[in-house]
């Protein structure tokens, strides 16, 4: 029975990627993100210059052949400091949302699987952290906790959570009716045994399309917190805090906000069309 279950877990995902490579938007999608992947895990070797080397003389220079993005307020260069915001960004949306899916599947699992008054309590607070505005939640917590970076994977993490708990809440009441389940439970298979081996990799699919769905969303989030001046410390490089910095001088050097804001654009609508398409190859009702 094991074999069985992999080999039709092996077919499932087979047959997920060939539907998936159809898709020529996701896949232009996948290239762009795994090239900003790559942006950030080699920024040390691949940014021209030093993000925070200050070098006044060359205050808000435009665009030129040494600085293609131009400098900033302080002089520093512009390509260099999105080369490391593109780090900031991958690495909030990335570990914020690993932190909400490890807490949104422990309480939606826990919910759909025991149900009774513990599904009754986890539900009333799923509907708490929903209903309340994201930005304001994640400037509460970031006013709790302080600014910085480990702050920010903790506040974002805490604010997608509701999300994922709901999904595999759904999941879960779905796949606990199973006969594999139940012949498992009536085996004198633990809670414990069902959760980890028959309900996780069934909530697999689920939990890769809420986590490439959610990267963007923590990433505007991020930005928004650094746009406000509750983000990253300075002089740490994100994209935010640039776009910030730079609404002084829009009028006179448009540069210094144009290119962080491409970037992220184009970020947040590579992992959304991304999640998209994983979307349709990873849920067989939606597969063509």
């Amino acid at each position: 029975m094991g074999e069985r279950n992999r080999d039709a877990s092996r077919g499932y995902y087979q047959e997920s990627w060939r539907v998936l490579k159809r898709n020529p938007v996701a896949m232009v999608c996948m290239i762009i993100v795994i090239l900003l992947t790559l942006v950030a895990v080699l920024a040390p070797f691949i940014a021209p210059y030093d993000p925070n080397a200050i070098d006044m003389p060359s205050k808000l220079k435009a665009p030129c052949p040494e600085h293609l993005f131009g400098c900033d307020e302080m002089g520093r260069d512009i390509l260099s400091r999105c080369i490391y915001g593109c780090r900031i960004s991958l690495s909030v949306g990335l570990v914020s949302q690993l932190i909400a899916l490890v807490i949104g599947y422990f309480m939606g699992v826990c919910a759909g699987y025991f149900g009774g008054k513990v599904d009754a309590v986890i539900s009333f607070m799923i509907q708490v952290f929903s209903s309340l505005p994201d930005l304001l939640l994640a400037m509460a917590l970031m006013f709790a906790l302080g600014r910085g970076l480990a702050n920010l994977y903790i506040a974002l993490g805490v604010l997608s959570w509701a999300k994922t708990a709901r999904l595999i809440r759904g999941t879960v009441l779905q796949l606990k009716q199973k006969e594999y389940v139940q012949a498992c439970r009536i085996d004198g298979g633990s809670s414990l045994r069902i959760i980890m081996r028959h309900l996780l990799p069934n909530c697999i699919p689920t939990l890769i399309i809420t986590v490439t769905m959610g990267i963007p969303s923590a990433i505007l989030s991020e930005a928004s917190l650094s746009f406000l001046g509750l983000g990253v410390r300075s002089p740490m490089a994100s994209w935010g805090a640039m776009i910030s910095a730079s609404k002084m001088f829009i009028r006179t050097s448009p540069f210094y906000s144009l290119f962080p804001g491409f970037c992220m654009i184009i970020t947040v609508i590579a992992f959304n069309m991304l999640g998209d398409g994983l979307r349709d190859a990873l849920d067989p009702k939606l597969r063509k």
